[in-house]
């Protein structure tokens, strides 16, 4: 249901100005001269030579209702964005300046009232450009603290890394790292080679050690049996552990290690990784198998939770709010009871509640609106200005009509045709008082 403002909107308030004949707000002197009547008194707009007096006040009457529409879309423009805060105020300016100086026939002053009311509307459209400018400028500063950000936690996390013995995954990180350098965004020149000489240095260094201890790799063919006897004795003792994410996250570590303790005897080395590779299957193999459980476990609680979006799903559309919110609130407490699915089944069922959920909302909202009584008046009074300003018309035109006078009688048709827009769009918000 479409949200309805309780505010009227400024179409209407320059409709206002329209509202019964604008010809009531002129007369035609016996010299041909029109005047228009205001506050201060009766004005001479003008005259309209070799046309009928009826003639010459229509051709002025119609110069009103111009200008009233150009207001009215002015505001309307404001509102929806289509023109800049800048723009709007020089539109305002220009109005203005039209209503004081214009030579028409009609209710000048609700048309100058009509113009004023636009102006806070101009200022509301700046306060947002102010906002939306201030907040991009923040993005920019935020990015570039963002992009430093990303090239000092590279630099710090090269400095950690080569400082590491473990030589391939070490080697391999601060190639993924120099990857991830030559991707990131640009810094200032100067902060660039601050982070840049501390990189190279740390990568440089991590080389150089490399080089020294592959260098001395023979000497130490005892200490990488031992190493890796250490290794597969840890991985043995965490073959029976139960804590899934931590322990698979050491057996990788494990793993790395194994790789970066560089190579012993050929036949020490083929028996230690089949023990240490024993070791990793059967803790591997015992997640495995919880892990099925827990699926099983997700696949039943998903079944309660389908079951029960169902439900959710079967309120709408809603036609008893009350009902609804009681039978919500139960679904939901039971929800939270069902138990844990899995991530992709999470995802896609909260979506179906929370949609439901929206739906509940938007009804409330509704009910508030729609028992506005402030809202109610206006949109009453609305219908009945438009609707008398268009029986007028009517009236003018079937007079007319009588008189033999076409052309007045098809003007005073077009004018109540006009109107008409006006009056549906305030029936339709009436309207939406009576559901």
């Amino acid at each position: 249901m479409t949200a309805i403002d309780p505010t009227p909107t400024a179409p209407i308030s320059a409709a206002a100005a329209l509202v019964g004949d604008p010809a009531q707000w002129g007369h035609v002197g016996e010299d041909g001269t029109v005047f228009v009547r205001t506050p201060e008194g009766d004005r001479a707009v003008g005259s309209y030579p070799g046309k009928s007096p009826e003639e010459a006040l229509s051709y002025f009457v119609r110069k009103f209702e111009t200008l009233a529409a150009e207001v009215a879309l002015t505001s309307a423009r404001l509102r929806s964005g289509a023109i800049t805060a800048e723009d709007g105020t020089t539109a305002i300016k220009r109005l203005r300046d039209q209503v004081e100086h214009i030579n028409a026939v009609g209710d000048l002053a609700a048309l100058r009232i009509a113009v004023d009311n636009i102006a806070p509307i101009a200022e509301e459209r700046r306060a947002a450009e102010a906002v939306k400018k201030t907040v991009a400028a923040e993005a920019k500063a935020a990015a570039r603290e963002a992009s430093k950000a990303v090239k000092e936690a590279l630099v710090i996390e090269a400095e950690e890394v080569a400082a590491k013995d473990a030589w391939k995954v070490s080697g391999d990180r601060l190639k993924e790292i120099l990857d991830e350098w030559k991707k990131a965004p640009r810094l200032d020149r100067k902060s660039d080679e601050v982070l840049w000489k501390r990189f190279s240095a740390a990568r440089n260094g991590f080389d150089k050690r490399r080089r020294t201890h592959f260098a001395t790799l023979d000497a130490a063919r005892s200490l990488v049996s031992s190493a890796k006897e250490a290794l597969v004795k840890e991985a043995e003792s965490l073959v029976t552990s139960t804590n899934w994410v931590s322990t698979a996250r050491r057996f990788k570590e494990l793993m790395d290690l194994w790789k970066a303790s560089g190579r012993g005897g050929k036949a020490d080395d083929e028996k230690l990784w089949g023990q240490f590779k024993a070791a990793q299957d059967a803790f591997f193999k015992t997640k495995n198998a919880d892990l099925e459980k827990l699926e099983a476990n997700h696949a039943a609680n998903f079944a309660i939770k389908e079951d029960l979006a169902m439900q959710a799903e079967a309120l709408l559309p809603i036609s008893d709010l009350g009902a609804a919110k009681k039978a919500f609130r139960l679904i939901t407490e039971k929800w939270e009871k069902s138990g844990a699915v899995g991530k992709k089944d999470k995802d896609r069922l909260d979506s179906r509640l929370k949609a439901v959920e929206h739906a509940v909302r938007e009804g409330e909202q509704t009910e508030w609106r729609r028992t506005d009584p402030a809202g109610r008046a206006r949109a009453q009074d609305a219908v009945r200005q438009l609707s008398e300003a268009i029986e007028g018309y009517l009236k003018q035109s079937e007079k007319a009509q009588k008189a033999g006078n076409e052309k007045k009688a098809t003007e005073a048709l077009a004018a109540a045709e006009a109107r008409r827009e006006w009056l549906a769009e305030a029936e339709r918000t009436l309207a939406e008082f009576a559901r």
